[in-house]
């Protein structure tokens, strides 16, 4: 079973569209709206692979019934906690050659009470969890330590810890050793204060993580493919998406088939490459279920290639 938590859950409407074209009234060729957050993903990405997953949310007004009523029809297990601010609402622009434009929503912020029961709550939980998915930007009022303190509570309940978030909240977390952590090539840069341009510059930059406190590194590289960095090595993967339809949560249903295939080794890589390639191929923030999954358009090698140049290369002051 896998628990995620996510801090900052919206609601988001996306809409599919030509091209952007600013300052034109736009027409849409698709719309939908699903629950989002980063941890939210993750849990959607588990149930639609038939997996059990708990949803641990700080939700509030309209837009915070929506997601657990969204949430639950797909099979997710919702545990609210009960804020006094709305949930915010994310808008995304997916665009029929593949870029995606997002607006976010600052969200509510939380108060002390809030924060601290929120923490219980995860802890109440974890027991049952053997992977517990720390996902997202933290909401206002929450310091960023905030994930340090949920990593070392999980960890003296004996559960494992994956964490995908960036800047300092990823930083401060570090020292707590979370098992997992997954940053793309933009939050890296950033985490060690530097450009990268190579695949060699990432696995550095990964293996300066680790040495900071975590225990595996699943580097995100968008068309580049994903980097594992574990103390057994490094392996690299990629995958082949025939047409990219929204990029909007394929890095989180990576997470999820990384974290459902064991959250190690080669095997979970070649897992993450295919749920996140499958998610690409979908609409708005669409989780794959099995039946989407395309595990021959999958590499994953040892040998990996250090002189490779990112497509895109990433600046450490990316946010």
């Amino acid at each position: 079973m896998i628990l995620t938590v996510t801090p900052n859950p919206s609601l988001d409407r996306t809409y599919e569209i030509p091209a952007l074209d600013r300052g034109r009234v736009l027409r849409a060729t698709g719309d939908r709206i699903d629950p989002g957050g980063k941890g939210v993903n993750v849990s959607r990405a588990v149930a639609a692979a038939g997996f059990r997953t708990t949803a641990v949310l700080p939700l509030g007004g309209t837009p915070g019934a929506l997601i657990a009523e969204l949430l639950t029809a797909e099979g997710v297990d919702v545990t609210v906690v009960s804020v006094a601010g709305q949930t915010r609402s994310n808008i995304s622009l997916a665009e029929h050659a593949g870029t995606l434009t997002k607006i976010n929503a600052p969200g509510p912020e939380l108060t002390a009470d809030e924060s601290l029961l929120l923490l219980d709550t995860v802890r109440r939980h974890s027991a049952a969890a053997d992977w517990i998915a720390c996902c997202g930007s933290l909401p206002r009022g929450l310091p960023p330590e905030w994930y340090a303190d949920l990593v070392a509570r999980a960890r003296e309940a004996g559960t494992r810890i994956a964490l995908d978030t960036s800047g300092p909240a990823l930083l401060a977390a570090l020292s707590a050793r979370p098992e997992v952590v997954k940053p793309n090539a933009a939050e890296l840069a950033e985490a060690v204060g530097r450009p990268l341009a190579t695949l060699g510059e990432v696995a550095k930059a990964a293996e300066e993580l680790r040495a900071l406190g975590a225990g595996t590194v699943l580097a995100s590289l968008g068309a580049d493919g994903q980097l594992l960095v574990e103390e057994s090595g490094i392996h690299y993967g990629r995958a082949e998406v025939a047409t990219v339809r929204s990029t909007a949560g394929a890095g989180d249903a990576s997470l999820a088939g990384f974290l459902i295939a064991g959250g190690t080794g080669p095997a979970a890589l070649a897992s993450a490459l295919a749920h996140g390639a499958a998610a690409a191929g979908l609409p708005g923030s669409a989780m794959p279920t099995p039946a989407d999954l395309c595990p021959s358009a999958v590499t994953v090698t040892r040998d990996v290639p250090l002189d490779l140049p990112l497509t895109e290369p990433a600046h450490h002051s990316a946010r």
